[in-house]
């Protein structure tokens, strides 16, 4: 069984998908066009992971839908996640698992599946030191108000962001970090950034993950995350 420290540097930008935020498009083609901005913007392919985050849809379509973005991320040499269904991400072959609240114990789902790089969801410093040692990295959040977190509680904000950084695990911070966000987001102690709608509802995907690219690579990362 591989340990944390055998699996690949956290990514820097996690896109997660949410096809109700394309404005109509499809889900597969604006994740297509959003990978097209790596180039130029600063970071490595393996810098960037896409998360299949489709709650409602049955195994069947989900696991259809995950081939497709398979075959996109993999052809843009992109790390894809399957959020919580670890039968489906196995299916599809995809990099790793992302898991919620809800979900199976980070410990359970290595134990299921091994090869998988496993994320976790956290919204407070219990949350990060619980999943300490069993997760590659943690998205972290909402920092700030945003419609697809409300559900979450209010925004926890970057104060809350650099003490849970401590801790020691990798952490993306999620919710409301546009591209301006990401200095402050990564002066906190985070190590990348997590985003749903500045790259699913953006008019231009391509230049969108350029932007975010562009002040991820330029930003200084605080200790421990330095790159």
């Amino acid at each position: 069984m591989s340990s944390v420290d055998d699996l690949p540097a956290p990514p820097r930008l996690y896109i997660v998908t949410d096809r109700t935020a394309t404005g109509g498009r499809p889900l597969v083609e604006v994740v297509a066009r959003a990978l097209e901005g790596i180039s130029d913007s600063g970071l490595h392919a393996r810098e960037v992971a896409v998360q299949l985050r489709e709650k409602d849809l049955e195994g069947r379509a989900l696991t259809e839908l995950g081939w497709a973005l398979r075959t996109v991320t993999a052809g843009a040499g992109v790390r894809l996640f399957v959020n919580d269904r670890i039968d489906v991400a196995l299916a599809v072959d995809a990099d790793g698992v992302h898991l919620g609240a809800s979900s199976l114990s980070p410990a359970q789902a290595r134990a299921l599946a091994p090869a998988l790089a496993i994320a976790v969801s956290t919204h407070g410093l219990s949350d990060v030191r619980t999943a300490r040692g069993t997760a590659a990295f943690a998205v972290y959040g909402p920092i700030r108000d945003t419609p697809s977190k409300r559900g979450y509680g209010p925004p926890l904000g970057f104060e809350s962001l650099a003490a849970a950084a401590e801790a020691g695990l990798p952490l993306l911070a999620i919710g409301g970090i546009e591209t301006a966000g990401v200095p402050a987001a990564l002066a906190a102690g985070a190590h990348g950034i997590a985003c749903i709608r500045p790259v699913m509802a953006a008019p231009d995907p391509t230049a969108a993950v350029r932007g975010l690219g562009r002040a991820l690579a330029s930003s200084p990362v605080a200790s421990p995350y330095r790159t």
